[in-house]
């Protein structure tokens, strides 16, 4: 069944190259939807596919980025079916 999930990321998560690095998992796993840095020092992501994906696709990134991540809010959501691809916003 498809998800979407929202996850705001906070810590040291702006300049270590974790947007790009989501945009790449993301495509290698057809996950949709977008990341940005946010003006607080956070990032959000917002995601969607089937919640399993989702969960591999969230699993990697915080893997790869456990020595700079603090905290993280998570909030699932019913996929909206809107997205196209998964980018970068600036």
């Amino acid at each position: 069944m498809k998800k979407q999930v929202q996850v705001y990321y906070s810590g040291r998560v702006q300049g270590i190259g974790f947007r790009f690095t989501a945009e790449r998992l993301a495509e290698d796993l057809g996950v949709l939807g977008w990341v940005s840095n946010l003006s607080d020092g956070r990032v959000e992501l917002v995601a969607e596919a089937n919640e399993d994906t989702l969960k591999d696709f969230l699993s990697q990134l915080n893997n790869i980025f456990k020595r700079y991540i603090q905290d993280i809010q998570i909030d699932w959501k019913p996929a909206t079916g809107t997205f196209k691809d998964f980018g970068v916003r600036f």
